[in-house]
């Protein structure tokens, strides 16, 4: 899942970004059209968060994931949609840019942990 309308970068200093997503890599969890507000600091990344990243070999592709776990100094990252493998399978590493910590549009909520 692309993260829409921010380029590659999370532009704002603030501690919340605003993000809208593309795409069905991370559905069920998150669906194209959701906005997301996303934290940059904070706690650190943990295996399960959703995060919004960029892959080192894709630096030009903002990405909603799942974090899997630490590698390479970076994060292996997986999408909630196993149909869709445009993640670590594909890509490699990722460099965390934030953390998604609630959806507020459509449906609001905060994202629910990783599928079982």
């Amino acid at each position: 899942m692309t993260v829409g309308g921010s380029g590659p970068t999370l532009r704002s200093r603030a501690p919340l970004t605003a993000v809208g997503v593309t795409g069905p890599s991370m559905s069920p969890t998150l669906r194209h059209g959701d906005a997301l507000l996303v934290r940059r600091g904070g706690r650190p990344v943990r295996p399960g968060d959703v995060v919004v990243a960029v892959f080192r070999s894709r630096p030009d592709l903002l990405v909603v994931k799942r974090a899997v776990r630490p590698q390479d100094g970076g994060w292996w990252l997986h999408g909630d949609n196993a149909l869709v493998t445009d993640d670590s399978r594909a890509y490699g590493v990722a460099d965390v840019l934030g953390r998604v910590v609630f959806r507020y549009w459509p449906r609001p909520g905060r994202p629910a942990p990783a599928p079982i």
